[in-house]
């Protein structure tokens, strides 16, 4: 489903909004500078209600198995959020991207079951 976009502005600087029925809002995509092999490609930044920049997710190059394109995957997370935004991030034929959600999937191979003693009791997947 496509909730956003992100482009790069008159300074080449990328920006983007995203929109759904409790979200709204515009961010902006900071480079990583790493030499670490799992840092993130970009940080994604918003603004405070009082101003400030606030870091709210990340985003990280990935390549389809399958097609061989390379997209970029990450999640929206703030404090005021019931729950993290996962994202995804197409690159279009005009350089910008389409900005996706996909309700993620429920790991298979184990449920858990709790107790009357609240410890989770896993169980091998039936």
């Amino acid at each position: 489903m496509n909730i956003g976009t992100i482009r790069a502005n008159d300074r080449g600087a990328l920006t983007g909004s995203i929109t759904t029925l409790t979200v709204a809002m515009s961010f902006g995509l900071r480079g990583v500078t790493s030499y670490h092999p799992n840092a993130p490609l970009y940080e994604i930044y918003t603004r405070s209600p009082a101003g400030a920049a606030v870091q709210i997710g990340a985003l990280w190059e990935q390549t389809s198995k399958t097609t061989g394109e390379c997209f970029l995957q990450g999640r929206i997370d703030d404090p005021s959020m019931a729950r993290p935004l996962p994202i995804s991030a197409f690159r279009q034929s005009d350089g910008s991207y389409s900005v996706a959600w996909l309700r993620p999937q429920r790991r298979s191979g184990f449920r858990v079951s709790a107790s009357a003693n609240d410890n989770p009791t896993y169980l091998d997947a039936a």
